[in-house]
């Protein structure tokens, strides 16, 4: 394998690399949007245990993260450090995500140990894809500004996935499933077995379209470490030696905050929609909708904002005017500016600042993972190593471990304002909806802010990077001259 760096990918290198994260955008979409609401309104278990469940199997499930980062930076096969893993992950997934929504009729106790065992399962087979897939980007490229081109099609495409299916359920699935005993398809159970076998379809073709799509790359990648005898304390010291960065250490806090708060703002997402504001399945369907707009809105800036301010700065200006402005609608409904929800004028003002502002969202995720890939060049300076992988799999490991809190958070919230369990939208009160707000909007400011406050201490700049990819040339240029002074004696 050569290990000449790409500089700048081809516009189908990004298209398939970008396509893979389907996968993942289709299975966040469900866990964090439908999964809560399908097994407590709809199947008829305990909030708490739901909550319970999705992050037992967060933390389960997170230690496979730094195993399969780090052997998929020190795999050798004939297919390279990434693909075998992308390859063989196609078909578990998918199968173990249809499961997942066609639960048999048991018990409380029983569904709760199933949602469990199947939680575990898929975030696992996911991981055998996503990291190894995700790592691919500080290969393909190592240039700043491709770095954030490449990641903006990564990141439009699992936008773009997930909300498909998003849309698809409440403007066409939702309103096929209303019968006379039912008149929300939202809480028909037969809805979400149609969903399951469409998202895993979608799931399955997204891995092997990545895979396949990217295969030609292979010969161009970072070829893997050398063979060297393995013991458990040599791999802890290796990917304690690559992590002990102060950059990696601010990225790595903000992301733990971050993923508490995004928890909590999804699972809670519909229960705004449908309770708070009033909303039908088809103005939900709408505004979900728009979130393919906010994809490109993202997906366009953040590249633009990588060449003109720099990714951090750039992060912390799109993220205070994300992040504050995301409640700004549920303040003015709290503070009795905005109308109620019989004025049509409501669903173009929570339509149109959802939209500008997932776009910034999406903006702002795209230029934190471009950070941390970044910091693969530091870390193979210092230990003469590439571990994409593991930087990889930290991220995602924040996401599984500490995500589900944010779930948890949104059960206390539900339970806090007494939000009745099972309930049409008419039958809950006006002073459960006012403390259903009160208590989110201060809860997910304070996560926000203390995320920016952590990553305000990321110190890699397009200057510093620039000057470690001369040292890395430098010092892999006197090490070729020495083995080539080796080789004449």
């Amino acid at each position: 394998m050569t290990t000449k760096a790409t500089s700048a990918p081809s516009l189908w290198t990004k298209l398939a690399y970008g396509f893979g994260s389907v996968a993942y955008g289709v299975k966040d979409q469900g866990f964090n949007y439908f999964l809560l609401l399908f097994y407590s309104q709809v199947i008829g278990v305990d909030a708490r245990l739901v909550g319970l469940a999705i992050t037992t199997a967060l933390v389960l499930d997170a230690v496979s993260d730094p195993i399969v980062g780090y052997w998929s930076d020190n795999l050798r096969s004939r297919w390279g450090r990434r693909h075998p893993f992308m390859y063989a992950s196609a078909i578990p997934v998918a199968a173990t995500y249809f499961l997942l929504w066609n639960p048999p009729a048991w018990s409380q106790g029983q569904l709760f140990w199933y949602l469990l065992l199947l939680a575990v399962l898929i975030r696992t087979f996911i991981t055998f894809y996503e990291t190894p897939s995700s790592a691919l980007a500080p290969e393909l490229t190592d240039d700043y500004d491709q770095r954030s081109s490449l990641l903006s099609f990564r990141y439009y495409f699992g936008w773009t996935g997930g909300n498909f299916m998003s849309v698809l359920m409440f403007v066409a699935v939702f309103p096929l499933f209303v019968t006379p005993t039912i008149p929300n398809g939202q809480f028909n159970r037969d809805a979400y077995e149609l969903y399951g076998i469409v998202a895993s379809v979608l799931i399955f073709i997204a891995v092997i379209v990545s895979a396949a799509g990217t295969h030609s790359r292979i010969a161009h990648l970072k070829p893997p470490p050398p063979a060297r005898r393995m013991s458990l304390g040599l791999i802890f010291r290796e990917i304690f030696e690559t992590l002990a960065n102060r950059s990696f250490v601010a990225l790595f806090v903000a992301a733990i905050l971050g993923a508490v708060a995004t928890g909590l703002s999804a699972a809670l997402a519909f229960y705004f929609s449908t309770y708070f504001w009033g909303f039908t399945s088809q103005q939900i369907g709408f505004i979900t909708l728009s979130v393919f707009v906010s994809a490109v809105i993202g997906s366009v800036m953040a590249p633009v904002v990588t060449r003109t301010i720099g990714k951090k700065r750039g992060a912390m200006i799109i993220g205070l005017v994300a992040f504050l402005g995301a409640p700004t609608p549920i303040v003015l409904r709290l503070l009795g500016i905005l109308p109620g929800n019989e004025d049509p004028m409501v669903f173009w003002i929570v339509i149109l600042t959802t939209m500008i502002d997932t776009g910034l969202i999406i903006c702002f995720q795209i230029l934190a993972s471009s950070m941390l890939a970044d910091l693969v060049e530091q870390a193979e300076l210092k230990t003469g190593r590439r571990s994409e992988g593991i930087f990889f799999a930290a991220n995602t490991f924040i996401r599984k471990a500490v995500q589900g809190f944010g779930v948890i958070a949104a059960g206390f919230v539900l339970s806090a304002a007494d939000f009745p369990t099972g309930a049409d939208p008419s039958q809950v009160s006006d002073e459960a909806l006012w403390r259903f707000g009160a208590y989110y909007v201060p809860s997910i400011l304070t996560l926000w802010m203390l995320m920016m406050v952590a990553m305000a201490t990321y110190k890699v700049s397009r200057e510093s990077h620039e000057a470690t990819l001369r040292e890395l040339a430098e010092v892999k240029a006197k090490g070729e001259s020495a083995a080539e002074i080796e080789g004449r004696a």
